[in-house]
């Protein structure tokens, strides 16, 4: 397998590039790439999206490589790779962002990305530490071997509000259920962090490397 991590300057990429090598060999074998080479991505038999900071910010940042987002049309929407989105590149696949006024997502999962707003005011924002994860067991490949009730590691303000109840594969419990997980055909995401994410961040990268949509 030929896993290709984007490298726009918006990512915690050094982790997520160790996180995946180690998984990658655990499977068998292959590579790591972590670059901002939109042609790269064609032979790419997984691609994933990092995304820290502010979500303009970081569309602004995968804007900014010329033909980085035809490429990923290309390679993700009319090829099918298998693409996984973390923290704000999970955020990135909805309609539209709310951080900051309004800016338009890739438009892959219809939602909008809007401000957590827990019913306990005790709870403080960001969102920030580990979560029970809550979903069905079976729902989605990405989440086997991974027992509900199993904890994974957030850091973030803002949350996917998706428009079809049917792309939400796993929610965590903030003062009020908020979207942990995403997915439709070959695209998943992540709001929490795999790669600081220990065990269970460990098994979601290895289900995400053996999936084939």
């Amino acid at each position: 397998m030929d896993v290709v991590i984007i490298d726009y300057e918006s990512g915690n990429l050094r982790s997520a590039a160790k996180a995946f090598e180690h998984a990658v060999d655990e499977l068998g074998g292959g590579s790591v790439l972590v670059t901002s080479d939109p042609a790269r991505l064609a032979d790419a038999s997984h691609i994933v999206l990092p995304g820290v900071g502010a979500f303009a910010d970081c569309k602004a940042g995968l804007a900014g490589i010329s033909g980085m987002i035809d490429a990923l049309n290309e390679q993700v929407i009319a090829r099918g790779k298998p693409f996984l989105g973390i923290c704000v590149g999970m955020q990135l696949m909805a309609s539209w962002g709310r951080e900051h006024g309004d800016t338009e997502g890739l438009g892959w999962i219809p939602g909008e990305v809007v401000a957590i707003t827990p019913n306990d005011p005790s709870l403080k924002i960001p969102h920030m530490g580990w979560n029970a994860l809550e979903f069905e067991p079976g729902i989605h490949p990405l989440l086997d071997s991974i027992d509900p009730g199993s904890h994974a590691y957030f850091v973030h303000s803002y949350g996917f509000r998706a428009d079809d109840a049917a792309h939400v594969l796993a929610r965590v419990d903030y003062g009020g259920p908020v979207t942990a997980v995403i997915g439709r055909n070959n695209l998943v995401g992540t709001q929490f962090h795999p790669e600081k994410s220990q065990r269970v961040g460990l098994h979601v990268i290895a289900n995400f490397l053996k999936w084939r949509p």
